[in-house]
């Protein structure tokens, strides 16, 4: 309802509107930004806005219907990914051509800063903390997991062989990182004064479960492994890809991909937090040893390759192995421990479209008790070997676990739920498209569709920081 008055009002003159936010340049007071590919011969990267209560890429009773709304200053090439951050009045785009750059987004002007410096070439993951101070992002090519203070305006590589996915936490204060093809997870951690001498003699000054430091003559941050090296017992995660974290900011809770990544059985097993934050001076307690990762494991027979946490349930999706050799999507839906409980538990599992096995799969709630869950390479899938029906985007209702797969349209990208108004904004095979939240159905989308590549959505204008599609 607010955002529905914002807009009237934003008709009426006024200047502010939902949360004493200032009203942007635009004018508009719901708005839906998209990263577009190649948006004309010599322009391999630009970001526009649509009024997302109207439906339209133009000013509402306009006579220039074939206006838009753009960033100024963004020069990202291919841009990928958008992190919302709407609490914050800002976002971060990361694009993939080049060398891969990282800029943020002005949501009040409309405007997007100079690309972040010291990323080490092109990411396979990369992700700015809330409070916009410290950067860490993935690169495979060089081997290196990237650390960037902006306080300090300081980059740091750690080397990493394999490094491929990084989570960081909304706290800004956790970042865990994964290697491709590995049973490992590890934390980078900065160190104190007193570290920083303790460490400058090289490796053999390390401590046990360092696997490097950086820069060796004076470190100032080390990459350690997340479990106790003092435990020589087997290994309990299985291909990990991903953490999310808990409401209340204590426990990570760590996906195992299984089968789709090349290992034997997917699940989600916890972790503190306390001992793993990368802050100087601000961890307590002890690394979990393996008996205690393997009391505090769920399996996940229908896969784990990304998840979503809504309250006091889990939502995790995968691919499972299926009997004729191809992969079917699957929701599992996951209770985590409330009040005196410990344990999690599985409540249900949900045929969904099929994907990529191991690929990160686009997920955000919206309205109307609905999961919204994004696919890639669905046509090479159970479905639509099996002649049944399939699409890459599949609606759920968090209440009856009922599933709908919606029609075809391609490789579902990227995903924003414009809350308050019943709708969802898609980027699907290249363009945008409009569902409803309330039965999926499509919306009209002849004005919002754009000259180029969609492949990212994020919705600017909302509420909270929770609205941001989960990679």
């Amino acid at each position: 309802m607010a955002i529905v008055v914002a807009a009237a009002l934003a008709g009426c003159g006024t200047t502010t509107y939902f949360a004493g936010r200032t009203l942007p340049p635009s004018g508009l007071a719901n708005r839906v930004l998209i990263a577009i590919q190649n948006p004309g011969s010599f322009t391999a990267g630009a970001l526009e806005m649509v009024d997302a209560f109207y439906d339209i890429r133009y000013r509402y009773n306009s006579t220039n219907t074939g206006a838009a709304f753009p960033i100024s200053g963004f020069t990202g090439a291919l841009p990928v990914t958008i992190q919302n951050m709407p609490e914050e009045l800002g976002g971060a785009v990361y694009s993939s051509g080049g060398d891969g750059s990282l800029s943020t987004i002005d949501y009040r002007g409309e405007k997007a800063n100079s690309p972040l410096s010291g990323l080490n070439g092109a990411s396979s993951s990369v992700f700015i903390t809330r409070n916009q101070q410290y950067v860490f992002a993935a690169n495979q090519t060089t081997h290196v997991l990237t650390v960037i203070d902006r306080s300090k305006n300081s980059s740091v590589p750690l080397s990493l062989p394999g490094v491929y996915r990084v989570s960081v936490n909304p706290g800004s204060s956790v970042a865990l990182v994964f290697v491709q093809n590995s049973n490992y997870v590890y934390y980078p951690r900065q160190l104190t004064a007193a570290q920083t001498i303790a460490y400058s003699g090289g490796p053999s000054t390390w401590p046990t479960g360092a696997m490097d430091c950086e820069p060796q003559n004076v470190p100032t941050w080390c990459l350690f492994q997340a479990l106790s090296p003092d435990d020589n017992k087997p290994l309990t995660f299985d291909r990990p890809v991903k953490a999310l974290f808990s409401a209340d900011g204590g426990t990570a809770y760590v996906l195992s991909c299984g089968p789709e990544c090349g290992g034997s059985a997917a699940s989600v097993s916890t972790l503190p937090v306390a001992p793993l934050i990368f802050i100087v001076g601000k961890q307590s307690g002890a690394l979990p040893n393996h008996a205690a990762l393997s009391n505090s494991t769920l399996k996940i027979p229908g896969g784990a390759s990304n998840a979503l946490i809504d309250s006091s349930k889990m939502y995790v999706v995968g691919q499972q192995s299926m009997s004729d050799g191809y992969w079917g999507g699957q929701l599992t839906v996951v209770n985590l421990p409330v009040g005196s409980a410990t344990t999690m538990t599985k409540s249900a599992q949900v045929s969904i479209s099929d994907g990529a096995p191991g690929a990160m799969s686009r997920m955000i709630l919206g309205d109307d008790n609905t999961l919204w869950i994004g696919m890639t390479q669905c046509t090479n899938g159970e479905r639509a070997n099996n002649n049944m029906p399939y699409g890459c985007l599949t609606m759920v209702n968090t209440s009856t676990n009922a599933a709908t797969l919606l029609p075809y349209n391609g490789d579902a990208t990227g995903i924003a739920a414009v809350t308050g108004l019943h709708k969802v904004y898609t980027a699907e095979g290249g363009q945008v498209y409009i569902h409803s939240t309330v039965d999926g159905r499509s919306i009209d989308n002849q004005f919002v569709t754009v000259t180029g590549t969609a492949y990212d959505v994020a919705y600017m204008d909302a509420l909270t920081d929770g609205n941001n599609t989960v990679y």
